[in-house]
């Protein structure tokens, strides 16, 4: 690996590592904290869906920033509105403000991360190729994850045991600051690698070409299409699992008050990412196709889920809780590798959006759903029926599967091939 390679994937670890940390801090606490705010099931839920919402409305228009302005800029633009508007929440919180308010901070929120969606990834395979970079993208993205993991393991812990000594509060407003160091970082060491923007258009024509460059390498590749559209089941349903299990934990526990424990299972689940992001490269040496490991790990989450669903015990909960965060894990940074050998270079980053806009799409329908099915049956009861919901995105990933792309069997980013052709 060259020694410019290296830097690279130390910014890109780097990033990784504090937008993880910030997030974190509230990872284990947010439904607590929403629920806290007086909001019900529905509301909480209905609140993150607001935030997905929020990512469907802005990731074709920011996707514009990441291809027109730079990646760089993206990411800096990302990092000062999330400070912002997670400081909004906090105010939200303190004031009991009604739901209204919660659904447009939370449109923000996800106005946010979706500066983040697509450029990120997109700056380090085009900056790793500029660079001279041989290895595969499995490997990079398997460090990443175990990075994400061990902050997330430091950042959930210490939210939840802040919130236990301080109140549900405080750690919102250390992911702001933390948020705003990372902005700090990212303005003194980012540089655009192996990329050149293109501002020749206006913004609205732009959006225009985002949005028809989406259709053309994205939905129109049938390849990247079923991937694409298996994203908004496993993806609306996974981000409601996440923050469900953080009531329905304590609820298994016996004690709705004891934060640290909803922090100790965020942990926990960090560590299963650590252990996922480790073995990725290595479990998917043993298959043939990238898509194997895919679906197997999309079937095996299906089934924690149901299981957790129907669960009774706290102890075995957080069991499975470590395995649906190991498969999840597993699958990652295959299904991100699998991804980028299909996309063009220059259009990375807008189709990565795109995919990011339709996982975002499952979780304004699917959140709300399932946090109404809460209200009505339980915890347990919507995990199930999230479960079911999970299965339909199975026959898409075997779609794309069937399509026989060489990405789906390549295992260096140096093998990469020129994309396939196969459009509708």
């Amino acid at each position: 690996m060259t020694p410019a390679a290296r830097r690279v994937q130390r910014i890109y670890l780097t990033l990784l590592l504090g937008n993880t940390l910030a997030a974190s801090f509230i990872w284990g606490i947010n439904t607590l904290f929403l629920l806290d705010a007086g909001l019900s099931n529905f509301e909480a839920f209905a609140a993150n869906a607001f935030f997905t919402a929020g990512m469907v409305i802005f990731e074709i228009p920011t996707g514009v920033v990441a291809d027109t302005v730079g990646r760089k800029a993206s990411y800096l633009l990302g990092t000062i509105t999330l400070s912002v508007t997670t400081a909004l929440y906090w105010l939200l919180w303190l004031w009991q403000a009604p739901f209204v308010w919660w659904a447009i901070v939370s449109v923000l929120l996800g106005l946010g991360f979706t500066f983040f969606s697509g450029a990120v990834e997109a700056w380090l395979v085009d900056a790793l190729t500029a660079t001279g970079y041989t290895g595969s993208l499995e490997a990079v993205f398997g460090r990443g994850l175990v990075v994400a993991g061990i902050a997330m393991f430091a950042g959930s812990v210490l939210g939840g045991v802040i919130a236990q000594a301080t109140n549900l509060g405080v750690p919102f407003l250390i992911r702001a600051a933390v948020l705003v160091a990372m902005f700090v970082f990212a303005f003194v060491v980012m540089r655009d690698l192996g990329f050149t923007p293109d501002r020749s258009a206006g913004p609205i024509t732009a959006t225009r070409n985002v949005l028809t460059q989406s259709i053309e390498h994205g939905l129109r590749k049938r390849s990247v299409r079923y991937v694409i559209l298996s994203a908004p089941f496993a993806g609306g349903v996974g981000i409601y699992a996440f923050y469900a299990l953080q009531p329905y934990l304590l609820e298994l526990y016996g004690d709705p008050s004891a934060y640290s424990i909803a922090g100790l299972a965020a942990a926990a689940l960090s560590l299963a990412q650590i252990a996922g992001g480790v073995l990725a490269p290595r479990i998917r040496a043993l298959f043939v196709r990238r898509t194997t490991a895919v679906i197997g790990a999309s079937v095996a989450s299906i089934a924690v889920l149901i299981v957790l669903g129907v669960n009774r015990s706290f102890w075995f909960a957080l069991v499975l809780l470590v395995v649906w965060g190991f498969v999840f894990a597993v699958a990652t940074p295959v299904r991100q590798a699998y991804l980028n050998d299909m996309i063009p270079s220059k259009q990375r980053a807008t189709v990565l959006s795109f995919d990011s806009l339709f996982g975002s799409l499952g979780g304004v329908f699917i959140q709300p759903g399932l946090g109404r099915a809460a209200d009505l049956g339980g915890y347990g009861t919507s995990l199930v029926i999230g479960g079911i919901v999970e299965v339909i995105g199975v026959p898409f990933l075997l779609a794309s599967r069937r399509q026989r792309d060489p990405a789906d069997s390549k295992t260096a980013a140096a093998d990469a091939a020129a994309p396939s052709s196969d459009t509708a």
